[in-house]
């Protein structure tokens, strides 16, 4: 986890993650990360609204209570019987997670936009409410509305326990959340700075919070860009607009949740950025009713297999100038599947494939399989050609089963990329390679980075080569004599148990 540039908030995501753990009991992680998440959002809402009422007060012109006053900036208007003050008083009482529900319902009731999305499931008698009060303490000790450019500290928390439920949860991580260092990968490529952004399988939101991330710490402006998504799981869609409304990005995420596929919630939309991690290798997306859908232009998707669906999906909703990211597995760069072939193909031709990148394995909580990174420009500055970067070597190992890409190993994908723009790439045996049109048809229009980038130049390590093959053929030597006393050993017992050949 990065560090914070405030040491003195250092660790709250890890108490919060504890509190958590606690409280969990019986209950699954897809279970109570509805639970905490929802705290921390209720918090939140707590936190803005009495920061907003303290000035209102202080003014005295007495609308401390007039909800227009919060709408007006964007602050969603909590209830009396809703606010935090309330929850923390009845913590220890054996009631509150009753009033934690009557008040989601209040907040629900009084902001429009937050209809349907709250969880308000805290009464229920598995939940132990001993537990929830001590969580309730732990909020109600610690300040954490924002001041000034100060990074939201429960804005991180909300992620920080995303990525650890991801990581409880495994292979049912990946409705909801895409590895921080991934998503950063494409946003540093991408570079958003203004215009659109969409992502049509959007899961919590990821994506546009390093969007967020990505304009702030470039001095760019967050109002300078417009958020689309859509996401068809309705837990994960809630947790989406919780996580955007914390912070502080407003998204057209549609008024409910949706099946990109079968009912496309933003059909007109050209955006100027997508970036996505839809489902890998998805069998059953609905082709059979989308036969003669606009957005197959280059061919109709294999049923068994969405991946050059989400791909066809996603280029016909680029601008003029559009340019695209999107995850998938390795497969769906050399696919032999005469559809796919076909749509890979027409990609090609119309010269959209700015680059590729190869991903190493374990990136993800979901899979351990290795993935890829598309990269589609409408507009290329490099026409005719596209760069293919081998970072199957990349990354750090943070547990036993999980690798992360480091802040110095996207920087050196994303400068690839620039300076493949710029036209001074120096292609680097092993890592990166252009490769024009020709040059890919002659592969099969394969695009496999390793086909293209070769293999890293061994380190001359000083030892001449007759020296090396001596030793060598004496270690050869010494496994084929211990290969056959293994294989003298098993014959042996096989025949003392009956069997013999």
């Amino acid at each position: 986890m990065t560090k914070k540039d405030n040491t003195s908030e250092i660790g709250f995501e890890e108490k919060i993650w504890q509190a958590a753990d606690k409280l969990r009991g019986s209950m699954d992680a897809s279970e109570y990360k509805h639970v905490i998440l929802g705290l921390i959002f209720l918090k939140y809402l707590s936190d803005k609204f009495e920061e907003k009422y303290n000035k209102l007060l202080e003014s005295g012109k007495g609308y401390q209570e007039d909800k227009d006053e919060y709408t007006a900036e964007n602050i969603f208007f909590v209830p009396p019987e809703a606010r935090w003050n309330i929850i923390s008083t009845h913590a220890h009482e054996k009631d509150n997670g009753i009033i934690i529900d009557e008040a989601m319902r209040a907040i629900e009731k009084n902001n429009s936009s937050l209809k349907g999305v709250l969880p308000s499931n805290f009464a229920r008698p598995e939940l132990d409410k001993q537990k929830l009060g001590d969580v309730i303490d732990l909020f109600t000790n610690i300040t954490m509305s924002t001041h000034g450019d100060k990074q939201d500290l429960l804005g991180r928390t909300y992620e920080y326990c995303l990525s650890k439920f991801a990581e409880n949860e495994g292979k049912k991580a990946g409705e909801f959340f895409t590895p921080t260092c991934v998503v950063k990968t494409l946003v540093s490529v991408l570079q958003p700075y203004n215009g659109r952004v969409y992502d049509p399988c959007c899961g919590s939101g990821g994506m546009f919070v390093q969007s967020k991330n990505f304009i702030e710490n470039h001095s760019g402006n967050i109002k300078n860009i417009s958020v689309f998504g859509q996401e068809s799981n309705p837990t994960t869609w809630k947790m989406a607009r919780m996580n955007l409304a914390i912070r502080g990005i407003e998204a057209n995420l549609g008024k409910t949740y949706e099946d990109t596929f079968l009912n496309d919630l933003h059909s007109t939309l050209k955006a100027d950025y997508i970036m996505a991690n839809p489902p890998f290798n998805l069998k059953s997306w609905g082709q059979e009713k989308l036969e003669d859908d606009v957005r197959w232009k280059y061919g109709i998707p294999p049923k068994g297999n969405a991946n050059y669906a989400w791909i066809q999906h996603m280029i016909h909703h680029l601008s003029p100038q559009g340019k695209m990211g999107i995850v998938l597995a390795n497969g769906s760069l050399s696919t032999t599947n005469k559809a796919e072939e076909k749509i890979r193909k027409g990609i090609l031709e119309d010269d959209l494939i700015e680059g590729i990148v190869a991903l190493p394995t374990q990136l993800f909580y979901t899979t351990g399989i290795p993935v890829c990174l598309w990269f589609i420009n409408r507009d290329k500055k490099q026409k005719g050609k596209t760069l293919f970067i081998d970072a199957r070597e990349m990354g750090t190992m943070v547990s036993r089963k999980l690798r992360e890409l480091k802040t110095e190993d996207i920087n050196k994908i994303s400068e690839a990329f620039e300076a493949f723009d710029n036209g001074t790439l120096e292609e680097e045996k092993g890592f990166t390679a252009i490769a024009d049109y020709d040059k890919i048809k002659e592969n099969d229009y394969i695009l496999t980075p390793g086909r293209y980038v070769g293999f890293k130049p061994e380190e001359d390590d000083g030892i001449p080569f007759e020296e090396k093959m001596e030793t060598l053929t004496k270690e050869l030597d010494s496994l084929f004599k211990e290969s056959n006393k293994l294989e003298k050993e098993i014959r042996e017992n096989l025949k003392v148990i009956g069997f013999e050949f």
